[in-house]
């Protein structure tokens, strides 16, 4: 159950992230104005503070973990909202962020810890 709910608050946390950002390049770079952008940081504050629901207290754990979902979720957002195309070779490096995160966060925390006092 707690997997469950770290993978649902990063996927929410990477909504929050990437669309404030997408907000915000679309009303500076794509000149749809301040009001876009003005969303985009309340988006980007949000997502902040869902960052701090998640079950784990060790925020570099957390922020490093959600790395992996950020870069997919980027992907993903510019191929939904953008029409972007990735290549064999951003694929390759979301799943392989993947991995990372999921070693990070879904790896057993008491069999780390035997491993390491064991060192």
């Amino acid at each position: 159950m707690q997997t469950a709910r770290s993978v649902a608050l990063f996927v929410v946390a990477a909504l929050f992230e990437i669309g404030g950002a997408w907000l915000v390049w679309q009303g500076v770079r794509e000149h749809r104005g301040w009001i876009w952008a003005g969303g985009g940081v309340l988006a980007l504050g949000l997502y902040g503070f869902v960052a701090t629901l998640q079950p784990d207290a060790d925020f570099g754990r957390v922020l490093a973990a959600y790395g992996g979902v950020f870069v997919a979720g980027s992907l993903a957002w510019g191929i939904v909202a953008d029409g972007y195309r990735p290549d064999r070779w951003d694929v390759v490096g979301a799943l392989v962020c993947l991995a990372g995160m999921a070693v990070m966060a879904l790896s057993s925390r008491s069999c780390r810890e035997v491993t390491s006092s064991s060192l």
